[in-house]
């Protein structure tokens, strides 16, 4: 079968970050559906700082969207977020990745630090049945 795994951990749970960076690229040329739930999940974090994730697109994932195809709020505490990355209009995605930078401000120590993780779950495709149809083949 030629389906991607249930998760894609874009960034692993309880990643330890203290300087900007990038993750491994993922190949979803198989998806499906090519719509993902993003979860970011902040576990741990020191004050006056802030964490910005975004992800961004590669058609053979070397050369990376000018522009982040979905970006994240900007986070100063723990939780989770969740937002939605629909892919379905760009055919000409292969790869994504997730990018983070770290902003440190105060007089306290200088190097920020989060802990997190960034999990996708594809979406299953929908149903082309309605209640409607249903009834109606019911009926018959």
């Amino acid at each position: 079968m030629n389906t991607l795994p249930a998760n894609l951990d874009l960034i692993p749970a309880n990643s330890l970050m203290n300087a900007n960076g990038d993750g491994p690229a993922f190949d979803i040329s198989r998806s499906p559906t090519r719509t993902f739930l993003c979860c970011l999940t902040v576990t741990d974090q020191i004050e006056q700082e802030s964490l910005d994730v975004s992800i961004w697109g590669s058609a053979e994932g070397e050369t990376w969207t000018k522009r982040p195809l979905l970006k994240l709020p900007q986070q100063f505490y723990r939780g989770t977020t969740k937002m939605i990355l629909d892919l379905s209009l760009r055919p000409e995605i292969k790869f994504i990745r997730a990018r983070w930078e770290l902003n440190r401000w105060g007089r306290v120590a200088p190097t920020p630090m989060f802990v997190a993780g960034l999990e996708l779950g594809e979406i299953p495709p929908m149903s082309r049945e309605t209640p409607t149809t249903r009834i109606a083949l019911a009926t018959k």
